[in-house]
């Protein structure tokens, strides 16, 4: 068992690649079981994270040691493009026995600082943010006294698929389609992008981005769905989601539903909810027992209604904490 020293200054340093990835993942995976957290990780599961084109491993990761080289602290800023500003989201995982011992301030300071480098070299303001259980009141408490405000709520939504899913009805006019990775992945960056225009804090998805996506290991084209009209343009996209690795952790058949957007100029025709039912009916032929989606508590477009429409349930709830650099 690693023995923890608590009485020595920690040692910050950079993510070193490979060699690197099992301590975090079991720093991770304690932190998750204290914690009483269903996320966790694996090896395969935080390489992909750590790949993504906007995580820049030099500057985004830190890493804390004790004085016997045992990983207490992990810190990983995911920036996102600009829009009125461009947002530094932080994770970060402290071991149980090292809380309250002033790595807290240290990683906060590492984060402002880097958002601050940040906003010099883009020429944009910048948030630093934090999401954050409701539950997790300690790390509620220490956000706010660290200057961190909340600006927004989130909900995990959940519906078990033993229940039956209603067939989805399509007005005429329109199909149901999969994404093409190679010949469609323009058009379908497009219609992402115009579908989330009016969603709170939206930031463009860049085509670099979607590349990584598409090459994620658990990326199946048959779950990525997207409403076609007569004319051949997009209308509406499902990116549907399964991650086994998870499922396996957490003991049940777990789909999700990653993205449900309709453009502006085709809504109100029934789409959100066709598109909905259609992912519902995939995950189920997959063999999935549950789906899980998350959602804007506050979604101007009456998301939250459209999936209690369809079976979903709250779960629990996810704040968003900002503070500006």
């Amino acid at each position: 068992m690693m023995q923890i020293n608590c009485k020595q200054t920690p040692y910050m340093r950079n993510f070193r690649g490979a060699t690197d990835l099992q301590p975090i993942v079991l720093l991770i995976n304690i932190c998750c079981c204290f914690d009483k957290l269903d996320g966790g990780s694996s090896v395969t599961e935080l390489k992909n994270q750590l790949d993504a084109p906007f995580v820049d491993k030099n500057k985004d990761i830190r890493l804390w040691e004790d004085v016997r080289g045992n990983l207490i602290a992990y810190g990983t800023l995911w920036i996102g493009e600009p829009s009125d500003a461009i947002d530094g989201f932080l994770s970060f995982y402290i071991h149980p026995h090292m809380r309250g011992k002033d790595l807290e301030f240290q990683i906060f300071q590492w984060a402002e600082t880097r958002m601050a480098f940040v906003k010099i070299e883009r020429g944009f303001p910048v948030k630093l943010r934090v999401r954050v259980r409701d539950t997790r009141t300690e790390r509620i408490a220490l956000l706010e006294k660290f200057g961190f405000t909340c600006d927004r709520f989130f909900f995990r939504m959940e519906r078990s698929l033993v229940e039956p899913v209603e067939q989805p009805q399509f007005q005429n006019g329109f199909t149901l389609s999969e994404l093409n990775p190679i010949t469609d992945k323009l058009a379908w960056l497009e219609l992402l992008n115009e579908s989330f225009l009016d969603h709170w804090n939206h930031h463009p998805v860049t085509l670099e981005t979607l590349e990584y996506w598409l090459n994620e290991p658990h990326y199946k084209p048959s779950l990525d769905l997207i409403a076609v009209a007569d004319d051949g343009s997009m209308c509406a996209l499902c990116n549907c989601e399964i991650k086994p690795e998870y499922s396996d952790r957490i003991g049940k058949k777990v789909g999700f539903i990653g993205l449900l957007g309709t453009r502006r100029n085709y809504r109100r025709m029934g789409l959100g909810r066709a598109m909905l039912l259609a992912g519902l009916q995939r995950l189920s032929d997959k063999g999935m027992e549950f789906v899980r989606l998350g959602v804007d508590a506050d979604n101007p477009n009456g998301a939250l209604r459209l999936y209690e429409s369809v079976g979903f349930s709250k779960k629990l709830t996810t704040m968003v904490f900002f503070k500006d650099i």
